[in-house]
C-alpha cells in the first residue's frame, strides 16, 4: 500500500495531514511520492494518520518487529 493509499484509507486529505505535520499540502504530496526517505519522516507521517510505525525484519524462520523506529532522543 502506498502512503497516498494509506492516507485515503484513513479518510484524510493532504491538507489535514499537512496541518498535523505543520507543513503545507505540497510538502505532503512530495512526501507521498518519494521512493526513499528518512525513517523519522515516515514515522511522523504515520503518526499524523493516527498510527505508530513498526518495522519487521524477516530472517529464515524468524521474524523480529522493531519498534520506536525513527525516534530521536
Amino acid at each position: 500500500m502506498t502512503l497516498e493509499e494509506l492516507r485515503k484509507a484513513r479518510s484524510l486529505s493532504q491538507e489535514e495531514v499537512g496541518e498535523s505535520l505543520d507543513v503545507g499540502q505540497p510538502a505532503v504530496a512530495k512526501l507521498e511520492k518519494r521512493g526513499d526517505m528518512h525513517v523519522s519522516n515516515l514515522r511522523r507521517y504515520v503518526e499524523a494518520l493516527g498510527g505508530t510505525l513498526e518495522i519487521t525484519a524477516r530472517f529464515d524462520k524468524t521474524t523480529v518487529t522493531i519498534s520506536n523506529v525513527g525516534e530521536t532522543t
